[in-house]
C-alpha cells in the first residue's frame, strides 16, 4: 500500500470515525507510520488537529499518545 493510499484511507477513517489514534490506524487499518502520513497529510493543506491525551500504560507509567481530527470549521478536501 503506497503513501498516497495511505493517506486517503487515513481521512476516509477521520471522516467516518471523527478521529484517528496510532492504535487504531495499526489495528484497523496496517498503518504503523500514522505520524508520517499525518504530516504528510499536513503539508498536502488538509488542516488535522492533534490532541495529545494522558494515559497510564499497564506498568502504571505515565503516558500520551496523539489523537488526530480534522480541525473544525475548516473543510477537508
Amino acid at each position: 500500500m503506497g503513501r498516497r493510499i495511505q493517506k486517503e484511507i487515513i481521512l476516509d477513517y477521520i471522516k467516518d470515525f471523527g478521529s484517528i489514534t496510532t492504535f487504531q490506524a495499526f489495528e484497523d487499518l496496517g498503518i504503523t507510520k500514522l505520524t508520517t502520513r499525518i504530516s504528510e497529510l499536513r503539508a498536502d493543506g488538509i488542516p488535522i488537529a492533534g490532541e495529545r491525551i494522558p494515559h497510564i500504560t499497564r506498568y502504571g507509567k505515565h503516558s500520551y499518545y496523539n489523537k488526530y481530527t480534522i480541525e473544525e470549521g475548516v473543510k477537508a478536501v
